[in-house]
């Protein structure tokens, strides 16, 4: 037992070995994951009930001729929402940092409360405005609660959560498989009593007690004034204010570490989101060749098995990270995505379009996706330094969501398979960034072992 405390203090988070993930279940980390996967949970909730019927509540709008909102129109309300991410999302980054993270939290449950009730108007002003403030709150969503996660397990480890925060992303993004799968039923019992507003209703309810359990059972937290663990501490001197937009500009820059991971979350995500948006219209061509035009695509079954397949890469990633180091973790992760999404562009390019190889080889993908969110949420808990975690994450949020807008405006000309190309040339530029960072933080292990 001695040995093992020796070599787990032996770590830090510059030179993470291996051995960092040895999970020691403490009784405080168990009870800050009773305070915290609940919660993100019902958070998770919300957002996934929405997405089923995304395009359905906005094509039943009606437009003052009398017509139905075309699908260009849905398109650019989808866009608005991504738009608004990339531009405003540093800045709510900061907010959430400075002001704190539960608060940030608590600020997503309104806006993305405003945006889905925003769906019960028909008027085209309104719409806009609700996709700008869900935009707004998908920033937060995905930046706030994870940085109130790391900041209380580093407060129970003085600095380093280590394996005890990877086991919780773990948990929480196997969890959050299993979530979406029953927000799947329950969009469609909303929908069938309501119509097609009553998921976005339904989610309306959850944010609120959501927002809840966030004011009754979370302390507050706040961004610190350095980060002993970033080596860029020396770009917040000079009087610069040490929160703002610029500096974690600067410190994303100066440290390779962080602007790797950077790329991983940008072309990983970037590619991720194009698959989402053309995964149905390659399924359905698919499906028409095989079975003819006439028939049905069963876009709910397909949904159900994609979320399966993401609760069995969470699950190996549980299993995996206790043997191997994350870095080095991700970059098998990254290859399995690539080959997997290159496979899907070659078989959506074919002339047969063979059903069995495009299905199988987006299942993969799905499944790395599962492995990702909690591998992505442990590198950045190490590597993004405390005092811009949240603001840090939400600039690698640029990147990502100008490949999804380019892609969307540019797919009449790609074609779904030129889309998925282009997701699978993200993906090789994600694999190249875990394999350089992968290499830097063996070497720090090897001169930390070498030391010690």
């Amino acid at each position: 037992m001695l040995a093992k405390f020796v070599k787990i203090s032996a770590t830090n988070s510059k030179g993470a070995s291996p051995v960092e993930n040895l999970v020691v279940d403490s009784p405080l980390h168990k009870k800050l994951r009773l305070k915290f996967l609940p919660i993100f949970y019902v958070l998770r909730l919300s957002d996934w009930l929405q997405g089923p019927y995304f395009y359905a509540v906005y094509a039943t709008k009606v437009l003052s001729d009398g017509s139905t909102y075309p699908i260009s129109l849905i398109s650019k309300l989808f866009l608005t929402g991504f738009a608004s991410t990339a531009i405003v999302g540093p800045w709510l980054g900061r907010f959430a940092d400075e002001k704190g993270r539960k608060k940030g939290t608590l600020l997503f449950t309104a806006l993305y409360t405003l945006g889905a009730l925003s769906t019960k108007s028909s008027l085209l002003t309104y719409l806009f405005a609700g996709r700008v403030l869900s935009g707004l709150g998908t920033s937060l969503l995905f930046s706030a609660p994870e940085s109130w996660l790391v900041a209380e397990g580093q407060k129970i480890n003085e600095g380093d959560g280590g394996a005890e925060l990877s086991k919780t992303f773990g948990l929480a993004y196997a969890g959050d498989s299993i979530v979406a799968i029953i927000a799947g039923y329950l969009a469609s019992a909303a929908a069938k009593s309501r119509g097609e507003v009553g998921p976005f209703e339904l989610s309306a309810v959850v944010l609120a007690l959501g927002a809840l359990g966030v004011s009754t059972f979370w302390g507050e937290n706040f961004a610190s004034k350095s980060s002993p663990s970033s080596d860029s501490s020396s770009v917040e001197s000079g009087g610069e204010d040490s929160s703002s937009i610029r500096s974690a500009l600067k410190i994303a820059l100066a440290d390779k570490k962080i602007a790797l991971v950077g790329l991983m979350q940008a072309f990983f995500e970037g590619a991720m989101y194009t698959f989402v948006i053309n995964w149905p219209p390659s399924v359905a061509a698919a499906i028409a060749k095989y079975f003819g035009k006439e028939a049905m695509v069963p876009y709910g079954g397909i949904f159900s098995c994609f979320m399966a397949c993401c609760l069995v890469g969470s699950t190996l990633f549980q299993r995996l990270s206790s043997k191997i180091s994350a870095s080095d973790l991700s970059v098998g992760m990254m290859s399995l995505a690539f080959l997997s999404m290159s496979a899907s562009a070659f078989a959506s390019s074919l002339p047969g379009n063979p059903l069995f190889l495009l299905v199988s080889s987006f299942f993969v993908f799905e499944a790395c996706v599962g492995c990702y969110f909690p591998l992505i949420g442990t590198l950045r808990s190490k590597i993004i330094p405390e005092s811009h975690r949240s603001v840090i994450m939400n600039l690698f949020g640029i990147p990502l969501n100008a490949i999804v807008v380019s892609v969307f405006l540019g797919i009449k000309y790609l074609g779904v398979s030129g889309a998925l190309g282009v997701s699978a040339g993200s993906l090789a530029v994600a694999l190249g960034a875990s394999t350089k960072l992968a290499g830097i933080m063996r070497k720090e292990r090897k001169e930390l072992e070498a030391s010690s």
